[in-house]
């Protein structure tokens, strides 16, 4: 990674973590031209992490991103029957990615049936659940706590995370756009997410069948990039009609009735 591409996330993360910054304030931060700023600045907004407001930049992070707790508590059935069904794609010495997510955690409770797995994650959830697993070795990427997200993000999350050859990643999302688009709501989520799939072998989608016809406000897949979509039973036929024309497998979890 180029000094300009550090530099870029760094900038990135800064602005995140202060919500409104000043021009001036960034060129001093990176000691840059004020002509250099410009142009990191429009690719930021480009991405779609900040926006310029007068004066400065500020993030586009808050009032997208939904609390931790709040969307934890949402279809709560469906999501445990992804956990549980999502198992069964992992085999005996995998080396797995589990992003962070309100569903993609649940896959953690039901790894004690395999042996000799090896999780990598940066989602607070996962580390907290695998800790009481004896058969998983635990591998939890650095960062700032994102504490929206319950997960660990920075430039230094992703340089982490591209070191590992991963068999299998499997992912979350803020909401599937109706023509395939996976959406995420969290920029320093953004590029973490990206170099899980990047990084591994077979990319999983986790959902549960709420997200279908949402959108977060980064892009970060197309549905295509998947080699399986696991979604509860409650899924919308039209979601299921839009990963076969995706060439995608997709694998209907069914809600425990317990």
């Amino acid at each position: 990674m180029g000094m300009k591409s550090i530099r870029i996330k760094q900038m990135e993360q800064y602005i995140l973590e202060h919500d409104l910054v000043s021009m001036d304030e960034l060129r001093n931060k990176f000691n840059i031209s004020m002509n250099t700023v410009r142009l990191d600045v429009a690719q930021l907004v480009s991405k779609g992490a900040i926006r310029k407001v007068y004066g400065g930049v500020c993030s586009n992070q808050k009032g997208n991103l939904v609390p931790f707790e709040e969307r934890q508590t949402k279809n709560i059935q469906g999501k445990i029957a992804c956990g549980k069904a999502a198992v069964k794609l992992v085999e005996d010495g995998d080396i797995i990615y589990i992003d962070s997510g309100t569903t993609t955690m649940y896959l953690v409770d039901y790894l004690g049936e395999c042996n000799a797995v090896t999780v990598i994650t940066n989602s607070l959830n996962v580390i907290n659940r695998a800790i009481a697993i004896p058969n998983v070795n635990l591998i939890c990427l650095p960062g700032t706590l994102e504490r929206k997200t319950n997960s660990f993000a920075s430039a230094d999350t992703v340089r982490a995370l591209e070191k590992y050859n991963i068999n299998k990643a499997f992912m979350a999302t803020s909401g599937i756009t109706l023509n395939g688009m996976i959406t995420n709501s969290s920029p320093l989520e953004y590029e973490i997410k990206k170099a899980a799939i990047a990084g591994s072998h077979h990319a999983f989608l986790m959902i549960d069948s709420s997200k279908y016809g949402k959108s977060g406000m980064l892009t970060y897949a197309d549905l295509s990039e998947m080699k399986t979509v696991i979604v509860d039973e409650n899924v919308n036929p039209v979601l299921l009609s839009l990963i076969e024309k995706k060439n995608v497998e997709a694998m209907i979890a069914p809600i425990s009735q317990e």
